[in-house]
């Protein structure tokens, strides 16, 4: 949600201290033109530090600016057990999920959320549901090891004979030490 004007503050600070627009600005730490929008909108309501005393900070900024802020989501949300469910497929990255999701997004003609922010709201999904993955490690004492993802490609310059390159994959999990070797067979 973003982030509201505290007109609560600047109507006290005004009232009680009767101190000027600038001082306001300096004291509320806001700009001189939310100062002059807050004392502008009480002047046109009628409303003054006594009216809003006993409420919230939101109660107030929604008496003195009625139906703003009260938008909703902008960007379409997707279905994040299903990008949950998916990432546990081979190959299925985060980038790819993102890239699903913008294309469905531009089909039904909403707008998508970008990259950084599809990443960050899927971390936030997995920490509110306390999905995680952790793994204790001693140092020195465990490797991890695989043949890594789909299988490259290598042309003999010479014969254009195109050959089956697997990649041989060793990391120190501790450390986060790893070891990249390509070979011709699995064996």
């Amino acid at each position: 949600m973003a982030r509201r004007i505290r007109a609560r503050e600047v109507l006290r600070l005004r009232s009680v201290n009767g101190l000027s627009q600038n001082a306001i600005a300096r004291t509320a730490h806001v700009s001189k033109h939310i100062v002059q929008d807050v004392l502008e909108a009480a002047r046109e309501r009628g409303v003054s530090w006594e009216d809003v005393e006993g409420m919230s900070e939101e109660a107030a900024y929604a008496l003195l600016f009625p139906g703003r802020g009260d938008a909703g989501p902008v960007h379409a949300d997707p279905d994040w057990a299903r990008v949950h469910r998916e990432l546990a497929r081979t190959g299925v990255t985060l980038k790819l999920l993102h890239a699903e999701y913008a294309d469905g997004c531009a089909e039904a003609g909403a707008p998508s959320m970008s990259y950084d922010r599809f990443c960050k709201r899927y971390r936030q999904y997995t920490v509110s549901r306390n999905v995680v993955s952790r793994v204790g490690h001693k140092a020195g004492r465990n490797m991890e090891v695989d043949w890594s993802g789909p299988t490259m490609r290598l042309v003999d310059p010479a014969t254009g004979e195109v050959r089956k390159v697997y990649l041989f994959v060793a990391c120190l999990p501790f450390s986060r030490y790893s070891y990249v070797e390509p070979t011709l067979d699995m064996c």
